[in-house]
């Protein structure tokens, strides 16, 4: 079940777009999905797509609903590294540009798509859209992400990401120098109030923060650093959001580079590099490691930094 509170960027707008915002599915599918009873609003039954909303109204998205001609199927020839696997998990390490899973505009091609053909028993694991996938990693980012085999074992792993347990480590390279080289970005995170698909740092979002550690500065090609950053909190676009609030964006990011050159890279500067969390089998603590991609280590080495 997907649970949001209406933004102030999103308020007096109609319910079947906020549903397809939140749940990433198309205008029509969020129609669809409100006919069929998968919404509600402060607890009641959604009447229709076509109501308005206040800002601070509660909105409940069960993705069970979605229509069936949507849901992923298995796909053959979409390339990911698998790092480990067992009957319990798979950790997968995800190239730069391959979507998690399919929403508008990205029906198939998706990770999703490729587990199911490698992974067929997860096809009932957790939500059908999202089949055994249990935290999100942005589409321009590469990197590790813990992929669940049974319904129990995501539950567990739910847990972990909600309560912070579960640790993640992003290689990231930013603009400039940050003024002190270790510190915690604290600012909630909600829907930009003046473009409701972008995220930003808003008063009434969600509590959010980035630990960083500058592990490296350089002065070519330009005046950048290196960090190291762990997220405390899973929200959207976390770290881009973060870094480019103190005025350090990510190298190579269209959508948060405040419009600066990107230097050569076609993509964000950012590797999930290390995952870490009690494996919901055994119950010991694991931690899985992923190298920097081949395409910012290219990018590296040509620079030579």
């Amino acid at each position: 079940m997907i649970v949001e509170e209406v933004p102030a960027a999103l308020d007096g707008q109609r319910l079947d777009r906020i549903v397809a915002l939140i749940g990433d599915i198309s205008r029509s599918d969020a129609a669809k999905t409100i006919a069929d009873g998968g919404v509600s609003v402060d607890g009641e039954p959604a009447p229709s797509g076509k109501i308005r909303l206040v800002e601070g109204q509660r909105v409940e998205v069960d993705p069970a609903k979605y229509p069936v001609t949507e849901l992923p199927g298995p796909e053959v020839g979409i390339e990911f590294g698998v790092v480990h696997e067992d009957e319990h998990v798979i950790v997968v390490d995800k190239p730069p540009g391959l979507v998690v899973h399919p929403g508008a505009g990205n029906l198939t091609g998706t990770l999703a798509n490729g587990l199911l053909h490698r992974f067929p028993d997860i096809i009932d694991v957790g939500d059908r859209m999202r089949p055994g996938i249990v935290h999100r990693l942005d589409a321009g980012s590469s990197g590790l992400l813990v992929v669940a085999r049974t319904q129990e074992s995501a539950d567990r792993l739910i847990e972990q990401f909600a309560d912070h347990s579960a640790t993640r480590v992003y290689d990231a390279m930013v603009w400039g120098v940050p003024d002190a080289p270790h510190g915690i970005i604290d600012a909630p995170l909600g829907r930009s109030k003046g473009d409701p698909l972008r995220m930003a740092v808003v008063a009434d979002g969600r509590p959010s923060r980035t630990d960083y550690q500058v592990v490296g500065s350089y002065s070519e090609p330009a005046l950048v650093s290196r960090l190291e950053c762990r997220l405390e909190t899973g929200r959207t676009h976390q770290i881009r959001v973060h870094l480019s609030s103190i005025n350090h964006p990510l190298l190579g990011d269209p959508t948060y580079g405040q419009r600066r050159p990107n230097l050569g890279l076609d993509r964000p500067f950012l590797h999930a590099a290390q995952l870490q969390f009690v494996h919901p089998g055994t119950g010991e603590r694991v931690t899985h490691h992923s190298p920097l991609a081949p395409d910012l280590q290219a990018w590296l080495d040509e620079l030579k930094v």
